[in-house]
């Protein structure tokens, strides 16, 4: 048995070559449709990876903040600085020099609340008020006791003062 030449007829000879032009022509459109799709994919992708990369910088932004608010709830919860207030230092004639000295012992007595937390300063104000009440505080060679009158305590503790003769 013998195999038909089929390259020496003009009908099986186009008949291959339209099917190597259909194949060629189907193949370039194949990479066509399969390029348009790619590229789809590769722009979807990168603006995914963007979006993501925005948020991700937005997640950052909020925990620096929310780290910085933390930061400063825990600052302000602290007691920073004391004040004192001699409110009747004019009527035992007391020159302001002298009443500047009193306070700053007064703060010196009881600066070991700085830095602590409110809820621990209000807890013990009780003992703060009797450290300041039961000392004896000399002026111009002259002894004082002090009345705490008002007590203020937040970030700043404020104390509010007046002196008598100590007895």
């Amino acid at each position: 048995m013998r195999v038909p030449q089929h390259y020496k007829k003009p009908g099986w000879q186009r008949f291959f070559a339209g099917m190597m032009c259909g194949a060629v022509i189907s193949w370039f459109f194949f990479l066509f449709t399969y390029g348009t799709f790619q590229e789809e994919q590769v722009s979807l992708i990168e603006k995914q990876k963007e979006h993501v990369k925005d948020l991700n910088n937005q997640i950052s932004i909020y925990q620096e903040d929310l780290h910085k608010l933390n930061e400063d709830n825990k600052r302000k919860l602290l007691i920073q600085s004391v004040s004192v207030k001699l409110l009747n230092g004019d009527k035992y004639k007391i020159s302001q020099p002298d009443k500047t000295k009193f306070e700053e012992h007064v703060k010196d007595d009881i600066s070991e609340v700085i830095t602590k937390d409110i809820e621990s300063v209000y807890q013990t104000k009780d003992l703060l008020k009797r450290t300041i009440e039961n000392k004896v505080y000399m002026i111009n060679e002259k002894k004082y006791e002090a009345t705490v009158r008002e007590l203020i305590i937040y970030t700043r503790l404020t104390v509010e003062l007046e002196i008598s003769f100590a007895t």
